[in-house]
């Protein structure tokens, strides 16, 4: 268990305002080894972290995240809907991130949001960055658009993509062949230790989502999950402490 990966949800999500560059900071100091974040574009073609397509639940902004631009979006405020203690906190550019964990070890989880608004130029855009950055080998591209992670293969062979799903899909790892990804980002329910030894044998990784009771944490890492995307990355690194 000791080489599974903590996928920091949107940061340390539940003790700082999600996909801020507070909570990056603060999951790594809890432990996480892994990184999930969300990618979208601005007006002007920039890329940030942003979850939701729209602005009003996380910032104080309204609106859409696409019609706006790289300046505009800086202006609002995305800590103060959390704790007042976060006031001032920004929506960041992917660069932010990658700047942050450029010296360390840690693998970088980024989900295309790309299936309401389907951004043209995304995935070049961020496959450019980061291998600009050199962290082809500690990136992993998601989405629930497959048509995406398909093309991202496409461009970047080399690196890793992992096709999101709820539940009910049959035999994900044979399917995951078809576009050529690496891994299993599925809802936590859909994951039984069968699945997670069949993927193994097809060269599959499972990584499910988004897991936050640490009863469900052991049950997934005793199936023998690659990685475990989690909002509490303090409670995973205890287990994974724990288990070793």
């Amino acid at each position: 268990m000791g080489n599974v990966v903590n996928f920091a949800h949107r940061g340390s999500s539940k003790v700082c305002p999600e996909n801020t560059m507070a909570a990056f900071r603060k999951a790594l100091e809890q432990g996480a080894t892994g990184i999930e974040t969300d990618v979208q574009l601005t007006k002007d073609g920039h890329m940030v972290l942003i979850h939701d397509e729209t602005l009003g639940r996380t910032t104080d902004g309204t609106g859409w995240v696409k019609d706006h631009t790289l300046n505009e979006l800086k202006e609002l405020d995305a800590g103060s809907w959390f704790h007042p203690d976060f006031r001032g906190e920004r929506i960041p550019h992917l660069d932010e991130l990658l700047e942050l964990v450029k010296d360390t070890g840690t693998i970088v989880n980024l989900e295309l949001k790309n299936g309401a608004v389907p951004y043209e130029g995304l995935e070049e855009k961020v496959i450019a960055r980061v291998k600009d950055d050199g962290l082809s080998d500690r990136v992993v591209i998601s989405s629930f658009n497959h048509y995406s992670l398909l093309l991202c293969k496409r461009l970047a062979p080399e690196i890793r993509t992992g096709i999101l799903y709820m539940e009910g899909l049959y035999e994900p790892w044979a399917y995951a062949d078809t576009l050529h990804a690496d891994a299993l980002h599925a809802y936590h329910v859909a994951v039984l230790p069968e699945f997670v030894a069949a993927a193994r044998a097809a060269g599959k990784a499972y990584h499910p989502f988004t897991v936050n009771d640490p009863n469900e944490m052991l049950r997934l890492l005793q199936a023998g999950v690659d990685g475990i995307i989690t909002d509490y990355p303090d409670r995973l690194a205890e287990l994974l402490a724990k288990e070793k």
